[in-house]
């Protein structure tokens, strides 16, 4: 096998990549994009353009089929920024950052009848300013489908078949070609997504065409490397989540290692026991939010670890206020033949319709600090934003990664305003990373806080400070 970071792999992985995009353009698959003017569930036509559609990255019609939804700007398409969305997970459908976090609809929570859920209005939606492509990587996940899905589950065939898409994408769709792009992602996905970034540069530089107009990126609350955990313990001590003299036993019994803990460390496993029990009652995605069963499920222990219970919706049906009950909508909105045909999802190709598919993913990226390292030194725009109630991927954990990048700072920690209040605090790097903590907010910040979240993205997107 040929190491993944060797200059022959980078060299295969070009030959492969032309080749499949000589394929397409030499045998019959076709890019199926339809507009959709009418959704069920909303009142009157849609009041922005949006486009759904697949992709063929194979040589086969049932071989690699990529959905997608596309939002237009609904300010000035032909000059606002393009981005692409994608979703963590890792397997989650890249609808949950159309529907949950920044696109131009939600859904409107209330207690199901039976009758096809309500959507509503985004105010907050970040296609006022920017177009954007929602896709459902990796295959399996959302409406994207496969032959045989299992053998396109990792972090790298995630890293390639995204670069493979958004080539394939400008071409069906070359009136964007010229637009500044962007990648903007959270939590699993700060994992792959710098790969991505890094795959694109690499194939701008030799050659690859279409050319990529590719500016920088954004992730918010990323997982970056798998030493996370270890910064949880200083997070909720400095929340007031546990005691002093906890804090100060771990400290001593597990000496800053916190994931690979001996097995004949009693003294260090009897602290995390009672760690894991002081925060057994806390809504890990945000220390203030509502706590809910279900939502402890998804992350009881790590998000490097696989867990046993999926992310769509369960049996039970979650309690009206919980985080989950929006995801329960979304099953049940696409359980109905009337939104998959609105949609112009292909008959037969997938069953329920599940919101996170995270089976048989294969996790090869450890770190994804290197690939920073490298996006700096090209000189791409980043920003990289935390809720600071988040306890999954804490805020120090993130500060820590980028100060070991060692760039010298420019614009030092300060807070940042939304109608004079304080939204805030940031910090902007000579590498042209600017990090800032969104107040109040958690590990998902723009479902949580839009109003905070929409105009900081604004600003970044526009060059202006925060």
């Amino acid at each position: 096998m040929v190491p993944p970071h060797s200059s022959l792999y980078y060299c295969c992985q070009f030959v492969l990549t032309f080749a499949l995009f000589s394929l397409h353009m030499l045998t019959p698959l076709e890019a199926s994009g339809s507009r959709v003017e009418h959704l069920p569930g909303f009142q009157g036509p849609l009041p922005f353009e949006l486009e759904t559609g697949y992709l063929g990255l194979g040589e086969t019609d049932d071989d690699m089929q990529v959905f997608y939804y596309f939002v237009k700007s609904e300010n000035n398409p032909q000059k606002d920024p393009l981005m692409l969305w994608l979703s963590g997970g890792p397997g989650c459908s890249s609808f949950s950052g159309l529907a949950y976090e920044i696109g131009p609809f939600a859904f409107e929570i209330k207690e199901y009848d039976g009758s096809v859920p309500s959507l509503v209005l985004r105010p907050q939606s970040w296609t006022k300013i920017c177009s954007i492509i929602f896709v459902d990587l990796p295959l399996g996940t959302g409406f994207s489908y496969a032959k045989n899905v299992t053998d396109h589950r990792s972090d790298w065939k995630l890293v390639y078949h995204t670069h493979q898409f958004l080539r394939k994408w400008l071409i069906d769709h070359p009136e964007f070609l010229s637009n500044e792009f962007y990648i903007v992602a959270d939590s699993y996905a700060g994992i792959p997504v710098p790969a991505i970034l890094q795959e694109i540069s690499n194939g701008n530089e030799k050659g690859l065409q279409p050319l990529i107009n590719l500016q920088g990126y954004l992730l918010g609350n990323p997982l970056t490397s798998y030493r996370e955990d270890n910064y949880r313990i200083q997070y909720a001590h400095g929340m007031g989540l546990i005691s002093d003299e906890l804090y100060a036993s771990l400290q001593r019994s597990c000496k800053g290692e916190y994931i690979d803990v001996d097995s004949r460390n009693e003294l260090c496993l009897g602290d995390l026991e009672y760690f894991h029990e002081c925060l057994s009652g806390i809504n890990l995605f945000n220390i203030v939010g509502s706590f809910c069963e279900d939502d402890l499920h998804m992350w009881r222990r790590s998000l490097t670890q696989e867990l046993n219970a999926s992310l769509n919706s369960r049996l039970t049906v979650p309690e009206l206020r919980c985080r989950n009950y929006g995801f329960y909508l979304a099953t049940k909105w696409f359980s109905d033949e009337s939104v998959r045909k609105a949609l112009h999802i292909r008959e037969g190709t997938i069953g329920k319709w599940e919101r996170c598919y995270r089976t048989d993913f294969e996790r090869e990226i450890f770190s994804s600090v290197e690939f920073h390292a490298n996006l700096s030194k090209k000189g791409y725009r980043s920003l990289i934003y935390s809720g600071d109630h988040d306890v999954v991927v804490p805020f120090i954990s993130t500060q820590a990664w980028i100060r070991d990048l060692n760039y010298s700072i420019v614009d030092d920690w300060r807070s940042w305003f939304v109608n004079g209040q304080v939204g805030g605090y940031t910090r902007t790097y000579s590498n042209q990373m600017t990090y800032a903590t969104v107040k109040g907010s958690g590990h998902i910040a723009p479902e949580y806080t839009p109003e905070l979240c929409f105009p900081m993205f604004t600003r970044w997107i526009s060059n202006l400070p925060l």
